[in-house]
């Protein structure tokens, strides 16, 4: 039955983006069900990355559009947010996973252009750690 996994994949993608959701409560209630606990990381994983993938493509366009009137952030928030992405690097985007700070640590990788192969490399290993650290810890409380 794909449709659970799908689920969690889309919870994954939704929750990684500037949007407010939660992957985790998915995840945990699937493997509760006994769920295939790899399906259950592939499907967050990818589904998590994909949506940090959108938040750094939206990084990278977002800047043809910063003289419009209504651009949402100001040059000043803009330098202060690439100030302190370059101030710990790309190595930072192992922690895109952290909560409040990690989408737009995304979007900001995408405006600096960091690689995009770097990217997905650091963003996955940090997200794919994270959630197979969740599936570890429920299996052994639960």
């Amino acid at each position: 039955m794909l449709i659970p996994y799908l689920s969690l994949f889309a919870s994954g993608f939704i929750a990684a983006t500037l949007l407010p959701a939660s992957s985790e409560l998915v995840l945990l209630a699937l493997q509760q069900q006994g769920y295939a606990v790899f399906g259950l990381w592939l499907a967050a994983t990818s589904g998590n990355t994909l949506g940090s993938c959108v938040n750094w493509y939206l990084g990278k366009e977002l800047l043809r559009f910063q003289h419009k009137r209504w651009f949402p952030v100001s040059p000043a928030q803009l330098a202060k947010a690439e100030t302190q992405f370059k101030r710990y690097g790309s190595w930072s985007l192992l922690l895109a996973w952290l909560p409040i700070v990690g989408d737009p640590l995304t979007l900001v990788a995408g405006t600096l252009r960091v690689r995009f192969g770097l990217f997905l490399l650091l963003v996955t290993l940090g997200k794919g750690a994270r959630y197979a650290l969740l599936l570890f810890l429920a299996s052994q409380l639960g």
